[in-house]
């Protein structure tokens, strides 16, 4: 007798379609129009909910399936028009997602707590049988597909295949490319695959060596014409591949923005307001990696844009706006970073109350600052001007975080505000963590690189007079504008070149700029980015190393800490 099968190796593959399908689910429920619902929406609500139960029930998965059971025949009411579409049953389908997932997240050994269905479950129930028409063909109830088929034009899931693969779904998962999923076509060939991210991060680890060895087979070239032309061909290849390579991590941002009409809808209601979300750019793409440690700054941004920037329906109506505000996330492409902006229309940020409670809490602050520089304020540890603390924000914590967080992965955060017309904040983030263009410079005969996107422009040496001024010690006059200077020299504790011949790096981070007094500027290169904790420890001013073309290492500045330094 042949030996049973294991179905714990499948369990991969269900766990993932159905967290996609619980995310489908979502997106579809929050963008219903119940005035006029879309016949094809509601299909596809329905499938994706069949397409868990009948994956549930292959698994064993009861709770799931009973669970899913409930939901689905009421979706099956709904879409056959037997019941018109409520908020109510929004609101019951939704909580029956959140339930879903919760069961999932403890068969895939996420949590231990066991999932208590039974109430979602009797909403359900009671919505379903609300006005039924009773069905001769079929009893109330009885399922006789088992959970695999139904008279709906759906197939049934198969591993390794989302409902909304089949050529009759139109609308594609939100946050999902078709790329990333292994898709099986009816004749049996297959378009893509689905890759483990371990793999992919050990591709990238061996490109990024290649790089490495190609710069220093590039380096021994020198001087041999046609060894060079070789290397020229070897370079522009590693680069295309490199390039390739990272295009597998990279998600679009839809990963992140789609979290957020959900939580958008909960917050508005908890706190009496009409809040309509509108994104921009949902396909702009970032490393995987980026996007994972960016969702929680932005989760924050967003709930302090609603709670605090966005007015009541009441307060909108007598300052002469409209009751409904509007939260918009943009995301776009400009230089070699990614941009993310969270922009309200609510009352903007008071200048004077900010001062205020500054001095309240004994931070550095003086009526002579800028704008830019009192709204920076609200980035200070234990800083916040809500007037009593609730579930939503005010102890304190949270803005000081979105900026720690953003500033480790090499990002910078701004803050635009205008009185009456709404905030603007402004993230930067690198395109990626593993691969970047930086500028080799030459300090006390050692080798540093600065991030490219950080650089503003190069100063010749001798070419601009470095001057101590009182209260702000050495500055440099670039066309008007007194900007610190920061002495690489004395910072690494290295020799070289008397400062009178210095060239000048002049940098900017969270929004300020700076002067780097460097020896010599060596030239542009792409850079491996290695972790320094990792392979050391961490060194202040420093945010990683590299491996150069001769096989030295060299270190990688950390521009924002070496501008706040020099600011304070």
């Amino acid at each position: 007798m042949a030996d049973a099968i294991d179905m714990s190796q499948f369990f991969a593959i269900f766990f993932a379609e159905a967290a996609e399908h619980l995310a489908e689910m979502e997106r579809l429920l929050l963008g219903i129009d119940l005035a006029n619902p879309d016949d094809e929406e509601l299909n596809a609500i329905f499938r994706a909910a069949h397409s868990i139960k009948g994956g549930a029930g292959t698994f064993g998965f009861r709770d799931m399936a009973d669970t899913t059971h409930v939901a689905e025949t009421l979706l099956d009411r709904v879409r056959k028009h037997e019941l018109a579409p409520t908020t109510e049953m929004v609101d019951a389908l939704l909580a029956a997602g959140d339930v879903l997932g919760a069961q999932l997240a403890r068969h895939r050994g996420e949590s231990t707590e066991t999932v208590d269905a039974s109430e979602v479950v009797s909403r359900l129930d009671a919505l379903a049988k609300g006005a039924k028409k009773e069905d001769a063909s079929r009893p109330a109830g009885e399922d006789p597909g088992f959970g695999f088929f139904d008279e709906a034009p759906a197939p049934a899931p198969s591993f390794g295949r989302r409902a909304t693969d089949h050529p009759e779904v139109i609308a594609a998962p939100a946050g999902r490319r078709n790329n990333d999923k292994l898709v099986v076509s009816p004749n049996g060939d297959s378009s893509s695959i689905r890759v483990s991210v371990e793999k992919v991060d050990q591709l990238i680890n061996l490109v990024g060596e290649l790089v490495i060895t190609q710069a220093m087979l590039a380096r021994k070239a020198e001087g041999n014409a046609e060894l060079a032309n070789g290397m020229a061909d070897l370079e522009r290849n590693t680069r295309d591949l490199q390039e390739s390579v990272m295009s597998i991590r990279m998600l679009p941002m839809a990963f992140v923005f789609n979290r957020f009409p959900r939580m958008l809808r909960d917050l508005a209601a908890k706190l009496g307001k009409q809040i309509e979300l509108k994104t921009v750019g949902e396909q702009t793409e970032l490393d995987k990696g980026v996007i994972e440690k960016i969702s929680d700054p932005m989760t924050h941004l967003v709930r302090n844009a609603v709670d605090h920037g966005i007015e009541t329906p009441m307060a909108r109506v007598a300052a002469g706006k409209r009751a409904h505000g509007t939260l918009t996330l943009r995301a776009y492409h400009q230089g070699g970073s990614v941009v993310i902006e969270v922009a309200d229309d609510g009352h903007g940020l008071d200048r004077k109350k900010l001062l205020q409670k500054a001095k309240e809490k004994n931070l550095r602050c003086d009526d002579s600052m800028s704008d830019q520089e009192v709204f920076q304020l609200i980035f200070e540890p234990g800083f916040s001007t809500a007037a009593e603390i609730t579930d939503v924000s005010g102890r304190g914590v949270g803005m000081d975080v979105v900026k720690k967080n953003i500033t480790a992965l090499g990002g910078s955060v701004e803050l635009e505000s205008a009185p009456g017309a709404g905030t603007r904040v402004i993230v930067r983030l690198p395109l990626t963590l593993a691969i970047m263009d930086g500028l080799s410079i030459g300090v006390g005969g050692e080798t540093y690189i600065v991030p490219l996107a950080s650089v503003i422009e190069l100063l010749e040496p001798g070419s601009r007079e470095v001057k101590s001024v009182a209260g702000r010690g050495r500055v440099v006059d670039v066309r008007d504008e007194f900007l610190p200077v920061i002495s690489l020299q004395q910072l690494f504790g290295t020799g070289g070149p008397s400062e009178a011949k210095s060239a000048m790096v002049i940098v900017e981070a969270d929004g300020a700029k700076s002067a780097l007094l460097v020896d010599q500027l060596v030239g542009q290169q792409q850079v491996v980015v290695k972790s320094l904790e990792a392979n050391y420890r961490r060194v202040p001013g420093i945010s990683g190393a590299t491996i150069m073309g001769d096989g030295s290492v060299a270190l990688i500045a950390d521009v924002p800490a070496l501008v706040k330094r020099a600011l304070h």
